[in-house]
């Protein structure tokens, strides 16, 4: 009995350490937030050509993408994570801002650091994306990687009109869980 009180005491506290993970970009004012979201975009797409050169014709073409930095923790049987990021609508350079979290079920350990790239195939797949968010998936992957040693292991998929890219930043861990992820607008920073 103890045993199970310690694992459901260390779930909770680990859920609810990484539900501060939706605000941990740098800055104190709105203007900073959302400057410290868009240097994170610009990064992470500049990583992605890098090692994928086509994705810079694809976004370039698609009308509008998404980069969300996430953060996420699997203890034995649970996932849970949590981050932000931002939508940019091509045809008009408008930036909507959101946030993230997920939680999972399956067999998981370590915790991971990753950026997810995702490439809208019309208007109205990405204006559906910003109003409404969902994106569930089954997930199974193993990324290695401390500061600049081990490798990343990056995914790619489409899913009902989004392409998805993976890229992995830091962490250890090996997982194949069942995942609910929400996506929502950030009310601080539109």
């Amino acid at each position: 009995m103890t045993y199970h009180l310690s694992k459901l005491c260390l779930l909770t506290l680990t859920a609810l350490a990484l539900s501060g993970c939706v605000t941990l970009h740098n800055g104190t004012t709105k203007a900073e937030k959302q400057q410290a979201i868009l240097q994170m975009k610009n990064e992470t797409l500049s990583q992605l050509f890098k090692l994928k050169p086509h994705t810079r014709s694809q976004l370039n073409a698609a009308p509008g993408y998404a980069v969300f930095s996430n953060a996420n923790v699997n203890l034995v049987l649970a996932s849970f994570g949590g981050g932000y990021g931002v939508v940019k609508n091509m045809s008009t350079d408008q930036h909507t801002y959101m946030n993230m979290g997920e939680v999972g079920v399956g067999f998981g350990f370590g915790a991971k650091d990753f950026r997810i790239i995702m490439v809208f195939d019309s208007a109205e797949v990405m204006n559906k994306f910003i109003e409404q968010g969902w994106l569930f998936g089954g997930q199974a992957d193993a990324a290695a990687k401390a500061s600049d040693k081990g490798a990343a292991v990056g995914g790619e998929a489409v899913v009902n009109g989004i392409t998805v890219y993976q890229l992995t930043e830091t962490g250890l861990a090996l997982q194949a869980t069942v995942k609910g992820t929400k996506f929502w607008k950030a009310s601080d920073l539109n």
